[in-house]
């Protein structure tokens, strides 16, 4: 039953006892049974008024609120899912960011590894092509006196072809090829200016005199202590000595 059925039900009961309590109040001579009879009059036009509401209208009144409840609840509903879904997006694509930062920087760590890894793997050969001499320097004929011609042609079969040029750079700066070339002051001696020049004994006895066992001397040198003449020229350039 409707509230409006309801209401109307119970003012109808209202009128009802309000009728009764007017007939008791007439027979007993109160004087209330007069304002019972206004109240009965007004009760009678409030049921009146309710009545002629049909019921037809009181259950699409009813039928308007559901809907626009159903309504509100779906516009909710709506909301909250559009609302669950943004944020569901956002998150998704927090971490598809953060996984492509996470993918970028071990590309990153991977290539600077890899090129570590070349470095050192051209670094290791270099040296090797540098320890490794084409020709030793008792294959030599030994001679009396040498041109620097002859000398540079020695250390070309000697030095590798590609630290020969740092080689040269070094002696051309230290002796001018010279290789009986002695500093009046420090008594350096030689193509390479060991100092002293009796350290080039251990490549040979005739280290004074012969360029082959200098140059010997003088390319072992800068390989164990500079990894090769390349290293040992880079080290000239910035300190004059080496």
């Amino acid at each position: 039953m409707s509230r409006i059925s309801v209401r109307g039900f119970a003012v109808a009961s209202a009128t009802a006892v309000t009728t009764v309590g007017a007939v008791v109040g007439v027979a007993s001579g109160n004087s209330a049974a007069s304002n019972n009879g206004d109240n009965l009059e007004a009760t009678a036009a409030d049921t009146t008024l309710l009545a002629d509401i049909p019921m037809g209208e009181q259950a699409q009144v009813q039928v308007s609120s559901l809907t626009q409840q159903a309504q509100a609840q779906a516009a909710a509903a709506e909301a909250a899912a559009k609302k669950s879904a943004e944020e569901a997006a956002r998150l998704k694509a927090a971490e598809t960011a953060k996984a492509k930062k996470a993918e970028a920087v071990e590309a990153a760590e991977q290539a600077e590894r890899e090129r570590k890894e070349k470095e050192e793997e051209e670094a290791a050969a270099t040296q090797r092509a540098s320890r490794s001499a084409t020709r030793d320097a008792s294959s030599f004929t030994t001679q009396s006196s040498y041109t620097v011609a002859e000398v540079q042609a020695m250390a070309r079969q000697m030095i590798p072809g590609d630290q020969f040029q740092c080689f040269s750079n070094i002696v051309s700066r230290e002796s001018s090829w010279n290789y009986t070339a002695q500093n009046p002051s420090s008594g350096a001696y030689g193509l390479v200016q060991a100092l002293p020049g009796s350290k080039m004994s251990s490549a040979g006895a005739d280290w004074r005199t012969n360029p082959a066992t200098q140059i010997k001397w003088g390319l072992n040198y800068m390989n164990e202590r500079y990894g090769s003449p390349c290293g040992a020229w880079s080290f000239w350039q910035a300190n004059h000595w080496y």
